[in-house]
């Protein structure tokens, strides 16, 4: 019998130890603490970041100014946990309220001269900086002039895998053909590739890809590598790339950052591959077989289960809709303690085209693994659901019932 809300707790932050717990108590204030040193704000802006940090740790849920432009939005979507404490109310809802406040607090909304700054600018730039980086674009030269079959797979698990640079474009020893499972082991806790790739054959016929995004930087260049091969290789005719409208937890894609990793990848080597994928990718977008929205849904409070009809529409039209991410995770089976070895595919029947899910495990909720798997993952002590070593590809929606 299919598994329903009633059956799954959803999550708060008011278990103290809990990774939601901590998430509030100690990583909010954490990265306050971080913005606050990463621009030269005036005294108003470092008093609305104290007066932010005693209210999300200490007092309870204040609603927007009455002149933010937001404020009747956010006024229906959080009437009722208004006035409680931020621990209390349900964990997407806080987490993502938290990070609406800290951008009104600090101007992002706001006419002046602090209006449409990146907060989280500057640790994105760095990281695009990196040597890392330059040395994950030099291993995309192992991939020019492979096969389809051989690209495909390792930049699957390159998009998976997101900044893990261990598991980057880099080919394995043990064989181009073998599944992203197979690869990772044992740290891929659910493996639904090969039905994902069924999707989209090299031989048959081709339609619209949308991907959504989770983070820019280290994560957003093998998304866009991976979308460069699904164009390329005839997965796919066309690619729609959902952003958010504006910086909303701390790495997540704009479109600012599409046009910054695209210019990294075209400023590289000219000889090599990654500069010739950045071509590639840059004229898709002039051409119009590279196309990037951004809703301003990706922003709000919710499971996907309460999408408008428009964005439901988009998606009913695509081949797949691959959702990048933990927060993309959360928001697509539900925010819920559920059952481990629930069914993804229930979880995700209401989605209105088959959907796949590319997650590194960072955060508490999991749904579809195996009895099996989830006992001897459960018998390792580790924190697997949260420490970021584990991750999975799992196919839902419309896919789920064929």
């Amino acid at each position: 019998m299919p598994a329903s809300a009633d059956d799954a707790p959803v999550i708060l932050s008011n278990e103290p130890g809990s990774f939601a717990w901590g998430v509030l108590a100690k990583r909010h204030p954490a990265l306050v603490e971080q913005v606050r040193e990463a621009f030269p704000w005036g005294p108003a802006q470092h008093a609305a970041l104290d007066a932010l940090l005693a209210e999300a740790t200490e007092g309870v849920i204040e609603p927007l100014a009455t002149d933010a432009h937001d404020r009747d939005r956010w006024g229906a979507w959080g009437h009722e946990h208004f006035g409680r404490s931020w621990f209390d109310v349900p964990f997407l809802w806080s987490e993502s309220y938290f990070y609406r406040r800290l951008l009104g607090d600090l101007g992002h909304f706001d006419a002046g001269p602090w209006q449409g700054i990146d907060i989280f600018g500057p640790f994105k730039a760095a990281e695009l900086r990196s040597a890392t980086v330059d040395d994950e674009l030099a291993a995309l030269d192992d991939l020019a002039g492979r096969p389809a079959d051989v690209q495909g797979p390792a930049l699957l698990s390159a998009s998976l895998w997101g900044n893990r640079a261990d598991l980057g474009f880099r080919l394995d020893s043990g064989g181009a053909h073998e599944s992203a499972g197979a690869r990772a082991g044992s740290r891929l806790v659910a493996d639904d590739s090969a039905a994902l790739w069924a999707l989209l054959p090299t031989g048959g016929p081709a339609g619209s890809v949308h991907l959504v995004a989770d983070n820019a930087g280290r994560e957003l260049i093998p998304d866009l590598v991976l979308i460069d091969h699904l164009l390329h290789s005839g997965r796919a005719t066309e690619v729609v790339l959902h952003v958010k409208p504006h910086p909303y937890y701390v790495s997540d894609a704009t479109m600012s950052d599409v046009i910054d990793s695209l210019r990294r990848l075209t400023r590289a080597p000219e000889a090599g591959y990654a500069a010739q994928i950045g071509r590639r990718l840059w004229h898709a977008m002039t051409d119009g077989r590279l196309e990037v929205r951004a809703h301003e849904f990706f922003c709000a409070p919710f499971p996907y289960d309460a999408m408008p009809d428009r964005l439901r529409a988009e998606f009913a039209g695509a081949a797949v809709t691959i959702l990048k991410g933990d927060l993309n995770y959360r928001r697509l089976v539900g925010d819920r303690l559920w059952e481990p070895t629930t069914p993804f595919a229930e979880r995700t029947a209401y989605f209105p085209g088959p959907v796949a899910a590319l997650r590194t495990l960072k955060s508490d909720v999991i749904t579809g693994l195996e009895p099996a798997a989830l006992a001897e993952l459960e018998a390792s002590g580790r924190s697997w659901r949260t420490s970021g070593t584990h991750a999975l590809v799992q196919l839902g929606g419309l896919a789920g019932k064929v």
